[in-house]
């Protein structure tokens, strides 16, 4: 009985080895799935190198002329949001979609978002589990003066310019909307973490602009505290914004702030970029 059993073992064996084998054989090549670029730029604002991942339309060629929106993505890294969101915009713009038009899109690497993302705050619990915080400003100056014309000079852009962030990503591309609205055509802010400082952002009094701008609002399931500062922004924007202003609020009651993102984006992408294209 034990030596049927070794020649019953010794036979699996030697067919698993050979299906292994004829699989192995199959396989005729390997090489890279790319979906854009990496770049690492020396940055003299921020005096670091930092990291950029850049989502390509498919079929973009520099040399055929065609030019294209951007998104630029806060929490950008590839462990971080990029992939995901790149992956929506590809799929929201297949022809058969038409969610949103082709689209770059730049994942700006972190190296200390909780440094780059807030602005100096007087508040002493604040400080102490936030020890580098308050940097903001410069950020937003690397943004302006670095990034975008990097881009534009490396990439074929059309000046239409989206930022998504969220939570302290989120408390960023507000302020940038409230200081510099300019720098960017779409919001897409999620989950924003307006408690910083306790929540003095949402006394500050807004830049006007002129431009067209479209604003896009969402939180999860996410606490009193979140809900109630994202929706206070929502109204705030309702109540200063003209006519020059499209605003979106949602609220995504069975997401919690890990999770929010996604839906967000992709239903933000139905509400700015679908009607815009309607239109």
């Amino acid at each position: 009985m034990k030596t049927i059993s070794l020649f019953a073992l010794c036979f699996v064996f030697c067919i698993s080895y050979s299906l292994f084998a004829q699989n192995d054989d199959s396989v005729i090549d390997k090489k890279p799935f790319v979906i854009g670029e990496s770049l690492e730029i020396y940055s003299e604002i921020l005096d670091e190198n930092r990291v950029l991942n850049v989502y390509l339309p498919n079929g973009y060629d520099p040399n055929i002329g065609q030019e294209y929106p951007v998104i630029y993505l806060l929490d950008g890294s590839v462990d971080e949001d990029f992939i995901h969101i790149a992956g929506l915009v590809q799929f929201g713009s297949f022809p058969w979609i038409e969610l949103i038009p082709e689209t770059i899109v730049v994942g700006i690497g972190n190296v200390d978002r909780r440094r780059d993302f807030t602005y100096p705050t007087t508040i002493e619990i604040d400080k102490k589990d936030f020890p580098t915080a308050g940097a903001s400003e410069t950020f937003i100056e690397f943004i302006e003066k670095e990034l975008q014309p990097l881009i534009q000079e490396q990439y074929q852009t059309n000046g239409e310019e989206s930022i998504i962030g969220q939570s302290l990503g989120g408390l960023l591309a507000t302020e940038i909307l409230f200081k510099k609205p300019d720098l960017f055509d779409n919001y897409i802010i999620a989950s924003p973490s307006l408690w910083w400082d306790d929540q003095s952002l949402l006394s500050w009094e807004p830049t006007k602009y002129k431009a067209e701008k479209s604003i896009y609002i969402a939180v999860g399931k996410e606490g009193e505290i979140m809900e109630r500062d994202a929706n206070s922004l929502f109204s705030k924007l309702k109540e200063e914004s003209g006519e020059n202003t499209t605003l979106y609020f949602e609220f995504f009651e069975e997401q919690s702030h890990g999770d929010v993102l996604h839906l967000a984006v992709y239903d933000s992408f139905e509400k700015l970029f679908r009607k815009n294209e309607e239109e």
